[in-house]
């Protein structure tokens, strides 16, 4: 089964990439659990101008399209990840993410969120950098410029705007944030579909096969 694909976008004029999410069969790195993955992401064989070591700016832009009608849970639904690479001992505190682009369901609507996570050692606390209507998402092209220092007294910053109409959906800029792992070698972002689907898939039935596109991916360390 594809997971991948391309496909042409007429209105970007363009061929992008088609993530697809099937809710009977796709599971979380081959094992039966409670999530299902469908990401793309840099690693430790990736160019070093594509993984950000400690104290270097990471840059990341790409545009993407979450489909009508998107199914979502009070759990999570990530769409974009910052999370670091583990070491040779694998010994790094990389757990948790770093930054999470969230879809998710709250009691009156919803919502996308922007959200930092905080290192172990501080009891991985969610700070929400950002909490909007996911509906100004869905079936639109947005375009998303994200740029964080990679250290424990980092900043970040990240515009998200809609490329129909030039709407900011998202605008944070230079928050200061613990944005480093101990132990790990590099930052790194994956984007793609990653979700909660419940202890024996209980949450299935409140989701379905899901399609996200994604295009114009760029990624810059320094």
């Amino acid at each position: 089964m594809r997971h991948i694909r391309q496909q042409y976008d007429a209105s970007l004029g363009a061929w992008v990439f088609a993530f697809d999410i099937h809710i009977d069969t796709d599971t979380n790195k081959g094992e039966e659990l409670d999530r299902q993955r469908n990401e793309l992401k840099t690693d430790n064989n990736s160019p070093a101008s594509m993984v950000a070591t400690e104290g270097q700016e990471l840059e990341n832009s790409w545009s993407f399209q979450l489909p009508v009608g998107m199914k979502t849970t009070s759990s999570f639904t990530h769409v974009h990840q910052i999370k670091g690479l583990d070491n040779k001992a694998g010994t790094a505190d990389i757990s948790q993410p770093v930054i999470t682009f969230t879809c998710r369901s709250t009691s009156s609507r919803q919502e996308f969120q922007v959200i930092h996570v905080s290192p172990s050692s501080e009891g991985s606390t969610l700070t929400y950098l950002a909490k909007v209507p996911l509906s100004d998402f869905l079936g639109e092209w947005v375009t998303v410029s994200e740029r964080m220092t990679c250290s424990s007294s980092g900043t970040y910053s990240v515009s998200i705007s809609r490329n129909r109409d030039g709407k900011q959906l998202v605008n944070i800029q230079n928050v200061p944030l613990c944005l480093w792992r101990s132990g790990t070698p590099g930052l790194r972002p994956k984007w793609g579909i990653y979700r909660w689907i419940g202890e024996g898939r209980s949450a299935a039935s409140q989701l379905r096969d899901e399609t996200l596109l994604f295009a114009d991916f760029s990624v810059k360390s320094y």
